[in-house]
């Protein structure tokens, strides 16, 4: 009776399933998304580079072996031709490398007549500014006397400092160099004779000759010139301390030869004109 009582006891087994892989392809999504995102920001910090940045890019992406001069225009040996002409260089965009060069040096002149502890107290006293005619360099007197002795044409210790140092930064450059001496409007006579020309003329002199041991090539120098007080600095105030100065000017070329450290060839007809003409720098003696 018992047994008849007894209820027969149900197992259920259920088969439990892990959960299935998810595969990989999120891994290929998100790589995609990283190469986006590099590339964007390689092309924002692009657009925002110099020319000579650009151009030197440029290069390597026409050359990235480095190989040209040694297989002629292709970069694999035989005689097999490049699927793209290097891209020439205009007469103006020469041009506009060779300013760039100029921005980027006066940058490195300032930084360091700061940064250094011999140059650092004259830093006011040294003016760097880029030009029409290149980068313009000018060392501006007070009524002490910063860079020469009163009167005379002899350096002081801080005015060779700056000069050798200003021969060696420029003397890395092929461009040429004018030296040009400029005193104030006060008359300056010796029983000799010797006047404001006189003196205009030896300091821009004494200039040349330090920079050019500090290592300026004395075939950069194009000219040196003394003005007297024929171009003061502030002409309103013809006596002002800073109108004694010595100037120097690394010149922009503007002609289409090729300088040293043009990344691109410029482009010329057959004749050898440029295909976009610009005016000639010339440089007018004293008056």
């Amino acid at each position: 009776m018992n047994k008849a009582r007894e209820q027969p006891i149900i197992i259920i087994k259920k088969k439990v399933y892990a959960h299935g892989h998810h595969g990989g392809a999120w891994k290929v999504a998100f790589a995609d998304f990283m190469t986006a995102m590099f590339a964007m920001f390689l092309v924002l910090w692009l657009v925002n580079q110099s020319s000579d940045v650009k151009s030197a890019i440029a290069g390597y992406f026409q050359d990235p072996l480095g190989r040209a001069d040694e297989f002629g225009s292709s970069i694999m040996p035989g005689e097999g031709a490049q699927t793209q002409s290097p891209r020439i260089m205009s007469a103006s965009q020469a041009i506009d490398l060779r300013r760039d060069r100029l921005q980027a040096l006066a940058e490195t002149i300032r930084q360091e007549i700061r940064e250094a502890p011999a140059l650092a107290a004259l830093a006011e006293h040294v003016e760097i500014a880029i030009t029409q005619e290149g980068l313009r360099i000018q060392l501006l007197e007070d009524s002490t006397g910063v860079f020469f002795e009163s009167g005379s044409a002899t350096p002081k210790a801080a005015g060779a400092a700056v000069l050798q140092f200003l021969g060696k930064q420029l003397g890395g450059m092929p461009n040429a160099v004018v030296v040009e001496g400029h005193t104030d409007a006060r008359p300056y006579h010796r029983a000799d004779g010797y006047s404001n020309w006189e003196l205009s003329v030896d300091r821009a002199n004494t200039a040349r000759r330090i920079m050019s041991s500090g290592g300026l090539n004395e075939a950069q120098v194009q000219q040196v010139r003394g003005w007297a007080d024929r171009k003061l600095r502030d002409p309103e105030h013809p006596f002002a301390d800073a109108n004694r100065r010595v100037t120097v000017t690394m010149l922009l070329p503007t002609t289409t030869a090729r300088l040293p450290g043009d990344t691109l060839p410029i482009a010329t007809d057959a004749a050898g004109v440029p295909a976009e003409s610009d005016s000639t720098h010339t440089v007018a003696g004293a008056e």
